[in-house]
């Protein structure tokens, strides 16, 4: 089992110094890392945002959770996060996805082409990014993105570049994500372009057991390597448990039963709270929790008891 890492998605503040310690106080409560989403209403861009972040801290790691690849060509992307590597001192990880929120596609003018398009262009886009942090010129002729000869500086420090992570619900990106990533990232399929009711259901313990399954069958002998992670939707620490739960399935369009027991959401004491994380890594391998902002304090003593355990 790999030992547990608790990352935070923040929000803001959008000030140069309440983002400063913010990202402080994320690294001393011990939280792994600090991520950033990549959405038009976000009040920081996700890549700047970020670099200020790790110049704030030492150890934490930070990273994007996920960049839609529809918005940034590979080329410029490989080399913002080539840089990003450099100047953290290898200290980012590159979160990537085929793009989801219809909202943003709308207000921008980006065609939202069907799925399998979007999981068509990430994948060759993987490959680009790949290739242009590779110490030799590259050459790929696509469907979507054609290189020639490419050199871009600068040469990421961690060998083979940033630790790439892939986040979806759908079969074919995980798959993909499988035989690519470095971390796979398992949500609830948000094919509807916004997270409502109808996600829910995709993240019960049955849907969940489902999505492993492919990505042990895709990534084969590589499955070991891998680091599972998952994004924690409803996060409350409470004396009860039973009577939250009940209050809020439907609202998600699960049972009790399914509510309590899928990944996406940690409901309970302390205590209870980190029965469910050990029981959930032994029965799917899920040792990275990504937790929202506003879960910071609250959650800051289940990061002291589990943390790199």
């Amino acid at each position: 089992m790999r030992p547990f890492r608790f990352g935070l998605q923040c929000k803001g503040p959008a000030d140069r110094a309440g983002w400063a310690e913010l990202a402080r106080r994320v690294e001393d409560l011990g939280y792994a890392s600090l991520t950033v989403a990549d959405h038009l209403d976000e009040p920081l861009a996700p890549l700047p945002a970020l670099l200020a972040a790790a110049d704030a801290t030492t150890t934490l790691r930070v990273g994007t959770m996920v960049l839609a690849n529809d918005y940034r060509h590979p080329v410029m992307l490989a080399k913002e996060a080539a840089t990003l590597d450099v100047l953290t001192d290898g200290r980012f990880d590159l979160g990537i996805g085929a793009g989801w929120m219809t909202a943003d596609y709308e207000a921008a003018g980006i065609p939202l082409d069907r799925p399998g398009v979007r999981v068509d262009r990430l994948e060759e886009a993987l490959r680009v990014l790949r290739g242009a942090w590779a110490p030799e010129p590259f050459t790929f002729h696509g469907e979507h993105y054609r290189v020639t000869d490419l050199v871009v500086p600068p040469a990421p420090i961690t060998p083979g570049g940033p630790p790439i992570v892939i986040g979806g619900g759908g079969e074919r990106v995980l798959r993909l994500a499988a035989r690519e990533a470095d971390v796979v990232a398992v949500n609830v399929n948000l094919r509807a372009g916004v997270i409502d009711e109808r996600a829910f259901p995709d993240g019960t313990p049955e849907a969940t057991d489902r999505k492993l399954g492919w990505i042990r069958e895709a990534a084969g002998d590589r499955f070991e390597r891998l680091e599972l992670q998952v994004r924690v939707h409803l996060a409350m620490v409470t004396d009860d448990r039973t009577g939250v739960i009940e209050q809020l399935a439907p609202a998600f369009g699960l049972t009790p039963e399914q509510a309590a027991e899928t990944p996406h959401a940690l409901i309970g004491s302390v205590e209870e709270i980190c029965d469910q994380l050990v029981e959930r890594r032994e029965r799917w391998g899920i040792s990275q929790i990504g937790l929202s902002h506003d879960q910071l304090d609250a959650f800051a003593p289940v990061v002291a008891r589990l943390a790199g355990t």
